[in-house]
């Protein structure tokens, strides 16, 4: 596996309107590094994000999908994504305060 480093491994947030409805509940969804780990998730949110506790991390990988143009097909980049379960006197993350 290749030397990821904390600041790697969150890619980005994911805004979706079920991701908001789970905010509410602590629960926030990330795009992560494909060879990342879940404990390599739960230490990159709580360093990147002061204040916060980790309780659970839930992963999915999602495949690619499958793109035509033309008679050229292909496949779109796999990803994977990472649900995190705050604590209950964790500090909410301010990213997605604004939103």
């Amino acid at each position: 596996m290749a030397n990821v480093q904390y600041y790697d491994v969150i890619l980005k947030p994911v805004v979706t309107e079920k991701s908001m409805a789970a905010m509410a509940e602590k629960k926030y969804t990330f795009l992560v590094h494909p060879e990342a780990n879940k404990t390599m998730i739960k230490e990159a949110v709580e360093k990147m994000f002061e204040g916060t506790k980790v309780a659970k991390v839930n992963t999915m990988n999602c495949e690619g999908k499958n793109k035509r143009r033309g008679m050229v097909t292909g496949k779109t980049a796999k990803t994977k994504k990472a649900i995190v379960q705050l604590t209950e006197d964790s500090k909410d993350i301010e990213i997605f305060s604004g939103l």
